[in-house]
């Protein structure tokens, strides 16, 4: 079946046939044995013109905005969102069912497809987890391009985080150093026709003084004053710098330590690149516009007189945006059977809301039938986030939940033994068990139920590997039905076998987004923080209530007297249980959730509160991934990647 494409042009689509060898080889060497369409060809089989695309070698492009605008009239495709249960610290092959079932959907059915998904961080790529392109015969191509540099949007996002942080740091020293005067004529230096300069960037916050319709010249001291003094009280500072590198010894620093800079030291610290606000905010916004209007509105602070401090008030928004303006244009690739893939954007869905970019998603949805995208961990992160948060500002409407599950991780919620990466499966994995895996089926069927709390079917795709038994596939396949109320219950095998290991989940697929579905977000954001948080608690987590420690007390109140107290919730907590504990496995019970602190990415736009310990800066593990990676002098091959 070939489906005709809505999109006037397109061409054709041609699948790639698929070189299979069994066993299956290593990731890395299924990905450099695949033949390759250019990209180009992959583009004109979608419908985007020529001019629409940016070239970077012959296998990766980037799509210009402008594509928007043609094809606003066109009819969206139906919008699939790929989740998971509660996962072991091995994955439970999310992406590799993403890449999959997108394949089945293009290659083996004929539907026009797209695929979107995150841009993984170099921090694990060298650390514990190796690659994020999918796995076996269900990955996105060229697999070293993916996991490392791509077309460079992470660096983008290093350097625009950074930039901010310099310019607060500098601020402050300057501002200790100068009077008003000195300060006025450093900000509104003498332009050629004997006026002052006024810089583009420093009319936000002229505006925001309601200043922006007078001459420097004409400024009174006292507006001259709350012009060229932030004030920033040092101890209120969120902003930190970032790296893309799992340097735990970066986790806290103290800057200012150099001979020019005695007296303004400052105690702060690095987080990971991904975990940057800049990183939410090109997943979350629209435009280029609403990006330049979001970098406005980055609060990095407070004044000490209680103002929030905007990265607009230091007069940077714009560089940021200069910054980032590539960054902005989804990055197109292609899957070991030639369906097109958007790479796109990488927040973490543990401290960020881990969704790829809205304007992947609607760019894909005026190109294709169906456009499948992954959100991260399990369904209570970044499927909650992807309803809650990526949805209201995208407008977009989703059409069904695909919700994988693996016999490995449901045995683990029985109560199997601790499943550790690096380490061999214990025998309770592989094999047969199925009082084990019953008493780990409920982890299951809360994540169903949680979904259909927001109005979407449900389709769960059971990940087979090797050591499962029929009779423990069949178990799972059973309970999502009966006991979760799924609309059907896959038995997939695409890391074996490619799209056609994921023909039946395609279909089933298909035939759930044919079905109503009445979506509705969890809370309304007119609601209090704490009734959001705690709406999450409860219809999500499981939780009996919610407990704030006194410093989370003090930032509702705060954010609150600031207005962010209308900002959706993105509660940033372990993805390794329902609860705040990683230890809790299953479906815990009898608990209640710790919010340690709160913060605000007001640019991104959600406030997200801190369950417990969480790091924004991973540490490498005694023996990282690093260690099998090099390349072939020879052949310029990159060799050991997973």
């Amino acid at each position: 079946m070939t489906v005709k494409s809505k999109v006037p042009g397109a061409k054709p689509f041609k699948p790639t046939p698929l070189k299979r060898v069994l066993p299956v080889p290593s990731d890395i060497e299924v990905a450099q044995a695949a033949t390759l369409k250019p990209i180009t060809q992959v583009a004109e089989e979608l419908g985007i013109l020529p001019e629409e695309l940016e070239l970077y070698g012959p296998y990766k492009a980037k799509v210009k905005l402008e594509i928007l605008e043609r094809l606003k009239d066109i009819p969206d495709g139906k919008y699939i969102d790929v989740t998971a249960i509660t996962p072991t610290p091995l994955g439970e092959g999310k992406t590799t069912t993403t890449v999959g079932l997108s394949q089945a959907l293009g290659a083996q059915l004929g539907y026009r497809v797209m695929t979107c998904i995150r841009q993984p961080s170099q921090g694990p790529t060298f650390g514990i987890k190796g690659g994020a392109a999918g796995g076996g015969y269900s990955q996105v191509i060229p697999m070293e391009d993916f996991n490392l540099h791509l077309t460079g949007d992470i660096h983008a996002i290093t350097a625009a985080n950074n930039l901010l942080a310099a310019a607060i740091d500098v601020r402050m020293m300057h501002e200790s150093e100068a009077t008003d005067d000195q300060m006025y004529k450093r900000l509104f230096p003498p332009a050629k026709n004997g006026k002052r300069k006024v810089g583009i960037s420093m009319l936000s916050r002229m505006r925001k003084l309601g200043l922006e319709n007078k001459a420097p010249e004409d400024l009174t001291p006292e507006e001259i004053h709350k012009l060229c003094r932030l004030d920033i009280d040092p101890d209120t500072i969120t902003w930190r710098r970032v790296i893309d590198t799992s340097d735990r010894m970066l986790r806290g620093i103290t800057v200012g330590r150099g001979p020019a800079e005695a007296g303004h030291e400052r105690e702060t610290g690095f987080d990971i690149t991904v975990a940057s606000e800049i990183m939410a905010i090109l997943a979350l916004t629209t435009s280029l516009a609403d990006m330049r209007e979001r970098f406005e509105k980055i609060v990095i602070g407070v004044s000490k007189s209680g103002e929030a401090i905007t990265a607009g008030d230091l007069g940077v928004a714009g560089a940021l945006t200069v910054l980032m303006r590539d960054a902005i244009k989804p990055n197109m690739m292609q899957t070991l059977e030639g369906t097109p893939v958007f790479v796109h954007a990488g927040p973490f869905a543990n401290i960020a809301h881990g969704n790829s970019s809205i304007i992947a998603d609607r760019i894909g949805l005026k190109l294709a039938d169906y456009v499948i995208t992954e959100s991260g961990f399990g369904a209570d992160m970044g499927m909650e986030k992807f309803f809650d948060i990526k949805c209201r500002y995208s407008g977009l409407l989703p059409s069904v939940v695909v919700l994988v599950a693996t016999v490995r991780a449901l045995k683990m919620h029985g109560g199997g033994p601790k499943v550790i990466a690096g380490r061999p499966l214990d025998f309770a994995y592989t094999n047969e068990n199925l009082k084990l895996l019953q008493a780990g089926l409920g982890n299951l069927v809360h994540h169903i139920r949680t979904a259909r709390k927001f109005g979407i079917p449900v389709v769960v795709a059971v990940n087979r590997f090797a050591t499962d038994t029929d009779a423990e596939l069949e178990l799972i396949r059973k309970a999502a039905v009966e006991e979760g109320g799924a609309e059907d219950s896959v038995v997939t095998n695409n890391w074996e076998a490619g799209g056609e290991g994921a023909v039946a989940l395609a279909k089933a697929v298909v035939a759930a987004a044919e079905r109503p579905s009445d979506f509705k977000f969890l809370y309304p954001l007119d609601w209090t923080i704490k009734q959001k948080i705690e709406a999450i608690a409860r219809e999500v987590y499981g939780a009996d209530g919610v407990d704030y420690l006194p410093e989370a007390e003090e930032r509702i109140t705060e954010y609150t007297r600031l207005g962010f107290d209308k900002l959706p919730i993105c509660m940033a907590k372990t993805h390794l249980s329902l609860s705040h504990d990683p230890e809790l496995k299953g479906v815990p019970k009898g608990f209640r959730i710790p919010i340690r602190d709160i913060r605000a990415s007001v640019g991104a736009g959600f406030v997200y509160p801190i369950l417990g310990d969480m790091s924004t800066m991973p540490g490498l593990p005694t023996r990282p991934a690093f260690y099998d990676i090099d390349i072939d002098l020879k052949t310029g091959e990159v060799l050991g990647l997973s």
